[in-house]
C-alpha cells in the first residue's frame, strides 16, 4: 500500500495532516528494545526499599511495565524514548528472580530482575574512625598484578604516548598482592581512587566515569573487587571507595543521548566554567547566582557537570552509591569534589547512605584550609541553618599548616593555632588529616628533602587528632614534584620491568628503609597505645619553637614534645604537674628507654619525641 492509495486528492493542508498522522502511527508500530536496567539488582530487607529503575532501550515511549511478583507503583516516561523510569515498592519483598514484563499492543519483552539475599557478616560496612590510618592508593600506579588486562579490546587511551599521563598497568590484583605489606606497615584502612569504567583519554586516575556500574576491565572486575574487600577484611583491613557525584566523562554514553535535557548543567557547547568560591555556602550574605555558579560550573570541558537536582538523576546516584556499598561490603566513602555538587541533594544523599549503614563513614573532599569555612560542611554544625548530614571532611587546614612548615614558610605556631579552632567543628576527631595526596606535591618534595622536618610533620599528623591519611610511596620518602602525572609515580617493585622491589626491606635503599621504619614504628605505637589515636588532646602554646601536648585515654597518659630548634632543649616537667599528678616515671616510646620524672627531659634539635608517663 502506498501513500497515494490512502490519501485522497484534497487540499494540500489536509494532505500534510494525513501524512503526519500516517508517519506517527508507523512510529508507534516500531518494535522496542530493552538493552539495560540500572541498578541491575537489589536486595531484600533494605531500608531503601523504594527503588527507581533506569531502563535503557529503543522506542520506549509507548511501553508499559508490569510484574506478577514485584509491586510497580509508577512508570515515568520522558521525551527521550530511549529511556524509561520504573518505580518499585520492595517493602517486605522476598529474594528471588522476578519477571518484569515490558509490553505494548504488539509485543512483550520479559526481563528477569533479581532480588538478592543480603550478605551479613560482622566486618562489612564497618566505617572508619580516628583509630584508623588511611593509605591512599592510585591503583594504576601502585602494582600490576595481572598483565593480561593491561590492554583490553575496545578500550583505548589517546594519552598512552605521554608517560606521566598514560595508564601504567596497575590493577586490583596488584593491591590484593600487597595487602600483607600494608598490614606490616601498620595501615588499617585502604582508600582506592575510583575503579569504575573510564573509557576515555587520560583515564588512569579514574575520575572520568563512562559507566557507573562497571569496574574498568583494565583494573579487574566486580568479582575481583569483592575479593579485594573480603581479603582485606580477613586481614582486619578496611576499604574506602572513592565516589564521584559531581561529573562524568565527555565520553559517557549519556552525553550523546541525554535522558532529559537537564541531565547535565548547561550543554557541551554552552556551560559555566568552574567557580571555586566554596565559602559561599556558609556565607550568610552570598548572592544566589554565585552559589549556583559554584555547583553548576564545569571543572573542565571534558568533564560534564551532572545536575543532581534532576529527580531521576538524583535517585540514580543515591541508588548507585548504596548498590556499590551493598555489593562490595566497603567500609566508607571518600566523596570527590563535594562543594561542587548541589548541596541540597548531597545532604539527601549522605542521609540516605547513613540511614542504610549506621556504622558507616563518609568523608567529603572540601578543598579549603580555613576552619570557619571548612567546618560548615560537617554535618550537625549548629552555626548553620542547613545540615549537610556529612560525617567527615578533609582537613585541608592541617595540610596547609604542615605544608607551610615543611616549606619553611611558617613555623609550628600555625599548627597550634589551627587546633585552637577545633571548637568550630561538630566533631574534630572525624576529620581526615593529611600532608600529601594524589593532587598535592609529595611531603618530601615540600620539605625539600629535609628528613628531620618530614618526620616532625608526620609525628604531629599521626599523634594529635583526626584520621590520618598517607599517600602510597610517602612511607618510603618518594620526592616527586606537584605535577599530577609525576607525583603519581609507580611504586618501585610493583611492575614487571622494575629493577628493584621496594615492598621488601632488601629492595629498599637505606634512605627508604629509614623512612619506612619511622612510619612503621609510630603506626605500631598507635595500635598499641589507644591514647595516641583516640585520646583527649591537651596542648600548650608554642614557646621558643617547642610544642608540647599530651594525649589521654582512660589511665594512659602520653607526652609529645616537638623541638623545631636546631639545638637541644630541656623540658622541666614540674610545669605539667597538674596533668602528671602522682606519676613518677616515663618511657621513651621510640627508644624504649626508662627515666625518672625528676630528671629534665632532653630533646635534641629538630626532633619529635613521645613518652609514656607512668
Amino acid at each position: 500500500m502506498t501513500i497515494k492509495n490512502i490519501i485522497p486528492k484534497v487540499n494540500m493542508k489536509l494532505k500534510i495532516l494525513l501524512l503526519l498522522f500516517f508517519l506517527y502511527t508507523i512510529g508507534f508500530a516500531q518494535s522496542f528494545n530493552v538493552n539495560k536496567i540500572e541498578p541491575p539488582n537489589w536486595w531484600e530487607g533494605m531500608k531503601t526499599d523504594q527503588i527507581q529503575l533506569m531502563v535503557y532501550g529503543e522506542n520506549l515511549g509507548h511501553v508499559e511495565v508490569k510484574s506478577s511478583g514485584l509491586k510497580i507503583t509508577q512508570v515515568h516516561k520522558v521525551k527521550n524514548r530511549s529511556y524509561l523510569f520504573v518505580d518499585i515498592d520492595l517493602s517486605g519483598q522476598k529474594s528471588g528472580n522476578y519477571q518484569l514484563i515490558f509490553f505494548d499492543s504488539d509485543e512483550n519483552v520479559d526481563i528477569t530482575y533479581p532480588i538478592l539475599k543480603r550478605e551479613r557478616t560482622i566486618n562489612r560496612q564497618q566505617g572508619f574512625s580516628n583509630e584508623d590510618v588511611i593509605y591512599l592508593i592510585m591503583p594504576d600506579r601502585f602494582a600490576n598484578g595481572d598483565t593480561a588486562n593491561d590492554e583490553v579490546e575496545g578500550y583505548k587511551d589517546s594519552m598512552q604516548d605521554q608517560f606521566t599521563q598514560a595508564r601504567h598497568g596497575g590493577d586490583i590484583q596488584g593491591v590484593i598482592d600487597h595487602l600483607d605489606y600494608l598490614k606490616d606497615l601498620g595501615i588499617t584502612t585502604v582508600w582506592l581512587t575510583p575503579l569504575v569504567e573510564n573509557n576515555t583519554f587520560r583515564s588512569y586516575h579514574g575520575y572520568s566515569a563512562t559507566d557507573f556500574y562497571k569496574i574498568d576491565p583494565r583494573l579487574g572486575n566486580i568479582d575481583l573487587y569483592k575479593t579485594l574487600v573480603s581479603k582485606a577484611h580477613d586481614k582486619d583491613l578496611k576499604i574506602i571507595m572513592d565516589h564521584v557525584s559531581n561529573h562524568i566523562s565527555i565520553d559517557h554514553p549519556w552525553i550523546k543521548d541525554l535522558p532529559t535535557p537537564d541531565w547535565i548543567n548547561g550543554t557541551v557547547k554552552d556551560h559555566l566554567s568552574a567557580d571555586h568560591h566554596k565559602m559561599v555556602y556558609t556565607d550568610p550574605h552570598a548572592d544566589s547566582t554565585t552559589i549556583e555558579h559554584v555547583y553548576k560550573g564545569w571543572f573542565v570541558d571534558y568533564m560534564p557537570d551532572l545536575n543532581q537536582a534532576n529527580r531521576y538523576l538524583g535517585n540514580y546516584i543515591i541508588q548507585n552509591t548504596i548498590w556499590w556499598i551493598e555489593t562490595s561490603g566497603v567500609d566508607g566513602i571518600r566523596e570527590d569534589t563535594y562543594p561542587y555538587c548541589n548541596q541540597e541533594f548531597m545532604s539527601r544523599w549522605a542521609k540516605a547512605v547513613m540511614n542504610e549503614y549506621s556504622d558507616f563513614n563518609i568523608v567529603g573532599e572540601v578543598w579549603t584550609g580555613e576552619p570557619a569555612f571548612l567546618s560548615g560542611y560537617q554535618g550537625g554544625n549548629k552555626l548553620r541553618d542547613f545540615d549537610t548530614n556529612l560525617p567527615a571532611v578533609t582537613d585541608f587546614g592541617m595540610r596547609d599548616a604542615l605544608g607551610d612548615f615543611l616549606k619553611g614558610n611558617k613555623n609550628i605556631d600555625d599548627f597550634y593555632n589551627l587546633l585552637t579552632k577545633d571548637y568550630l567543628y561538630p566533631d574534630s576527631d572525624n576529620l581526615v588529616t593529611f600532608i600529601d595526596n594524589h593532587d598535592i606535591g609529595r611531603a618530601m618534595f615540600q620539605a625539600d628533602t629535609n628528613i628531620a622536618k618530614f618526620k616532625i610533620a608526620f609525628h604531629m599528623l599521626l599523634t594529635t587528632r583526626g584520621i590520618p591519611q598517607i599517600l602510597y610511596g610517602t612511607e618510603i620518602g618518594m620526592i616527586e614534584n606537584d605535577d599530577h602525572g609525576t607525583l603519581r609515580k609507580n611504586f618501585p617493585g610493583g611492575f614487571p620491568k622494575d629493577d628493584r622491589n621496594a615492598f621488601t626491606e632488601s629492595g629498599r635503599t637505606e634512605y627508604e628503609n629509614d623512612i619506612f621504619y619511622f612510619f612503621q614504628k609510630i603506626l605500631t605505637l598507635r595500635q598499641d597505645h589507644p591514647a595516641l589515636s583516640k585520646g583527649k588532646l591537651i596542648h600548650f602554646p608554642v614557646v621558643d619553637n617547642v610544642y608540647i601536648y599530651f594525649k589521654i585515654f582512660d589511665d594512659e597518659l602520653i607526652l609529645n614534645v616537638i623541638n623545631t630548634n636546631e639545638y637541644l632543649v630541656e623540658i622541666d616537667m614540674n610545669k605539667y604537674s597538674q596533668i602528671i599528678k602522682n606519676r613518677n616515671s616515663f618511657t621513651d616510646l621510640l627508644s624504649a628507654k626508662h627515666f625518672d620524672l625528676k630528671d629534665k627531659i632532653k630533646i635534641k634539635g629538630m626532633k619529635a619525641e613521645m613518652f609514656l608517663i607512668e
